[in-house]
């Protein structure tokens, strides 16, 4: 095949219209998995909530359609129908061309969550169909487009018009693009979570949902209206609550600021930011602004109580938000993102004004609520003795080592030290380690064998994780520490390795090992996950070797149905039940050559989903763990 070498003007590419977005959809949306898949859904609600800021529209009907396809329903104001300068409808324009919006200027929108112009144009893009009916002026418009082309004749450049109507509203009915997406089911119940979010954010708002995909349709109707307070009450209903729900409430330059918190009597802090209704999975400076003024505020009434005498140390941040759960909510008038898809604000004046009011705010509720204040500082007290004695622990459990980080005795090590290309695999038993040790590219790879499982986390006291073995050697190589309730020793720019990669074998076992892993991360190294760290090694179920024909990998039963209806002759079928069966050229074809491997990266897109659900499957209650497996029963998969 010739390959061009010449780079000339033919060299460059030109994208036209949302060609850029189907060729590269992950700038979008983030990803094309099923936490992208659900990102379509919020693009467009999202706009519909933007109606509710404005004061348009207080109800939006979200309904995942028996087809696959979701339907969204507001009774806003509707996109504006009229011609625009452009020579079309502006309707058209918003749904055809990145960056066309009416969030660019405050004439509109003061406020809203979709402030780069490209939602709905993405998320026509990236369906299959698109079907558009706004009611306005009127009359309900309809517009209708595939795979991002519009296939509906304009009139004199306008849409053409359906019926007549007194009612005003956007509603639109998309199907995700299997060309572009991993998988096209809509997960109900993280869109589900998102909305009821939304709703708690948004007091005066009511959002309704049905699924109609099951064999009995789901309807659930969400209205807060305590708001935040709901939101925070909620996030702490299977927990010991310590006081009353605090709610604090302000503005200052045109940015709004609410924030509800609570204590409760764990070891833990729970925190979570949005702007614009939007979730920043990141934080960012309005949380920044919060926890900080908090910490010192705390501090300084310690202080005045006689709590922290003269000679004491300050609490830390995390003493003082130890057992804190609280939602802090921001509308900025022209917030920055880190990305499209808004994990984390950006806006220094977020920061000031977020501390300006949490200050003035907090301090004229603790002056009238003394005792609240003083069970907030006692549970600082607590968290600051308890930090200081797992200080000892930490540094007799991880600092006075017997072993060096490159001579344990466990770990094969990689022999570069550029953290941005090294890899560690984590492989369970002496055979597959062997195997992976062999196998591996030294240069960049680095192995390290673990014995059976380790401690599941969720159960276990801090002195039990910090004195298993394994947990112990994974601090060690990682190089990043750990953080937890009592303080955080965790600094991911330590980080030796971009890659850790779970390698376990694919059985009911190696499946268990994977999951108290996560577990282990998720509880004590987040920001590995939350920054993209952690992936879970794909091996092969299966290699098939036909009696004429190239032998071939076949990574799951679907790949190997799909080999049988198209494969006529004859093949011989081996079945992998353990990384240890694979000689090393093997382990390297299908894991890890990163020219044919397959890796899965974990992601968590609802950080309060993700923690309810660790801890009903890792915890030590019962009954809820039951009830989710039964219900959740079709959705596994089984290794017979």
């Amino acid at each position: 095949m010739a390959v061009k070498t010449t780079y000339d003007a033919g060299s460059i590419s030109v994208l036209e219209g949302l060609e850029a977005v189907r060729k590269r959809p992950g700038m979008y949306i983030g990803s094309v998995s099923r936490k992208g898949l659900n990102h379509l859904i919020y693009e467009i609600v999202d706009n519909a909530v933007d109606e509710h800021l404005a004061g348009a529209c207080d109800r939006i009907h979200v309904t995942l359609e028996k087809d696959g396809s979701c339907t969204v329903e507001d009774n806003g104001r509707g996109i504006p129908v009229g011609m625009h300068e452009k020579g079309m409808s502006a309707a058209r324009l918003v749904f055809t061309t990145l960056h066309a919006g009416g969030k660019f200027d405050d004439s509109a929108y003061k406020t809203s969550g979709g402030l780069h112009g490209v939602g709905s144009s993405v998320v026509n893009a990236l369906s299959v169909y698109m079907d558009v009916q706004i009611s306005r002026d009127g009359a309900v418009h309809h517009d209708r487009y595939e795979r991002g082309i519009p296939v509906v004749a304009l009139e004199d450049g306008l849409l053409p018009v359906l019926s007549k109507t007194r009612k005003t509203g956007t509603k639109i009915n998309f199907l995700p693009d299997p060309e572009i997406f991993e998988r096209t089911d809509f997960k109900g119940e993280e869109v589900k979570s998102r909305l009821h979010e939304t709703a708690y954010l948004n007091p005066d708002l009511t959002i309704i949902y049905d699924d109609l995909r099951r064999e009995t349709p789901e309807h659930v109707e969400y209205h807060e209206e305590e708001g935040i307070i709901g939101f925070v009450k909620d996030l702490n209903k299977k927990s010991e609550v310590i006081h009353e729900v605090v709610y604090l409430k302000g503005e200052a330059d045109g940015i709004a600021v609410e924030a509800a918190f609570q204590y409760t009597n764990e070891f833990h802090e729970n925190i979570l930011g949005f702007c614009n209704n939007i979730y920043n999975a990141e934080g960012g400076t309005h949380i920044t602004g919060f926890k900080t003024t908090v910490t010192t505020v705390i501090n300084q009434y310690a202080r005045e109580l006689g709590i922290l005498k003269e000679k004491d140390s300050n609490f830390t941040g995390a003493d003082v938000r130890n057992g804190m759960t609280a939602v802090v909510s921001v509308k900025h008038p022209a917030p920055r993102f880190e990305g499209q898809t808004k994990t984390k604000l950006d806006n220094q004046d977020a920061a000031r004004v977020t501390g300006k009011v949490t200050n003035e705010e907090i301090q004229l509720y603790f002056d009238k609520n003394l005792e609240v204040l003083k069970s907030v500082i006692a549970c600082a007290e607590k968290a600051a003795k308890i930090r200081k004695t797992e200080e000892k622990a930490k540094t007799n459990l991880l600092v006075k080592q017997k072993f060096s980080f490159d001579s344990n005795g466990k770990l094969a090590n990689c022999e570069s030290r550029d953290a941005s290309v090294c890899e560690i695999f984590i492989v369970e038993g002496d055979s597959a380690g062997g195997s992976a040790k062999t196998a591996r590219d030294r240069s960049f790879q680095a192995i390290l064998p673990i014995r059976g499982k380790i401690l599941n986390v969720e159960k276990a006291s801090i002195d039990k994780v910090l004195a298993n073995a394994e947990i112990k050697t994974m601090i060690n190589a990682f190089g990043c520490g750990f953080s937890e309730g009592y303080g955080n020793d965790f600094d991911i720019t330590k980080l030796r390795y971009d890659k850790i990669v779970i390698m376990a074998d694919a059985d009911v076992d190696g499946a268990h090992i994977s999951t108290l892993l996560l577990t282990l991360f998720y509880r004590f190294m987040p920001e590995l996950i939350f920054e993209g760290h952690v992936y879970v090694a794909m091996p092969p179920l299966y290699k098939v070797l036909p009696a004429r024909g190239e032998e071939e990998y076949l990574y799951d039963d679907a790949a190997l149905e799909r080999y049988r209806k198209s494969h006529k002759g004859s093949f011989t079928l081996q079945r992998y039940k353990g990384l240890g069966e694979m000689s090393a050229q093997q382990l390297w074809e299908t894991t890890l050559d990163p020219a044919a491997r397959m890796l899965k990266r974990i992601e968590i897109e609802d950080a309060r989903m993700a923690s309810d659900v660790t801890e009903m499957l890792m915890g030590t209650d019962v009954p809820p763990r039951k009830a989710f497996i039964y219900e959740h029963a079709g959705d596994a998969e089984l290794d017979i």
